[in-house]
């Protein structure tokens, strides 16, 4: 049972993974003087550019987004609007929290919305491919036995798990070590993006491990 899901997880987290690699190491190769920590900003955006186009493209082959009641024109672009709405809400919400968290307000502003911007692009942006701009769901597969698949459960588990990452990654922050990984905010990004990363390969193990005792019918 759901070993059809369980593969096609497997595979767009594969390649989703893969795409962390490629943003990492072709601008290394590309850009002069780029480097993780060195050019950190930059390397957020890549990664974040490089996860929405793939997990967009995967999501939506593979079906798994909402399927539209309407396909005018007109309704297709209000819910792309909408989409990108939520999608900037969600990096000011994440701003804000982070802020409320301890980083500071005007010093590093940018550093913050930028690591906001891949919190999104991490979490709310497979939300969006998943469940389309509708918050009803979204509350629904956040609450307790809210999944009702197993792409459900895997949502539970890699956001989970990439909020945990950054949150766990500022804990070295205000260590005095010196080391370049500790500038605001490379520990967080770097740990929500482990988090992440962790999320791709514990979630369809959990799942497959788990897979007898799942009892929600697929959508």
């Amino acid at each position: 049972m759901w070993d059809h899901e369980i593969r096609a997880m497997v595979s767009t987290h594969a390649t989703i993974a893969l795409s962390v690699l490629v943003a990492t190491v072709v601008p290394a190769a590309l850009v002069p003087g780029f480097s993780v920590y060195g050019t950190h900003l930059l390397w957020i955006y890549s990664v974040s550019g490089a996860v929405a186009a793939v997990s967009v493209a995967f999501f939506w082959l593979l079906g798994i987004s909402p399927p539209t009641r309407k396909h005018t024109l007109g309704y297709k672009l209000s819910r792309l609007i909408r989409s990108c709405l939520y999608f900037f809400l969600s990096c000011l919400f994440f701003h804000t929290v982070i802020v409320l968290y301890g980083a500071p307000l005007i010093d590093s502003a940018l550093e913050t919305f930028s690591l906001a911007v891949l919190l999104s692009s991490l979490t709310t942006l497979r939300c969006l491919c998943m469940l389309g701009p509708n918050l009803q769901a979204w509350i629904r597969v956040f609450s307790r036995h809210g999944a009702m698949s197993v792409w459900d459960t895997c949502l539970q588990i890699t956001v989970a798990l990439t909020v945990l990452g950054a949150w766990v990654g500022a804990f070295a922050i205000p260590l005095d070590w010196g080391k370049p990984w500790q500038v605001w905010p490379i520990s967080c990004s770097l740990g929500a993006m482990l988090g992440y990363l962790s999320g791709l390969v514990a979630a369809p193990a959990w799942i497959r491990y788990h897979r007898k005792q799942l009892t929600y019918k697929c959508k």
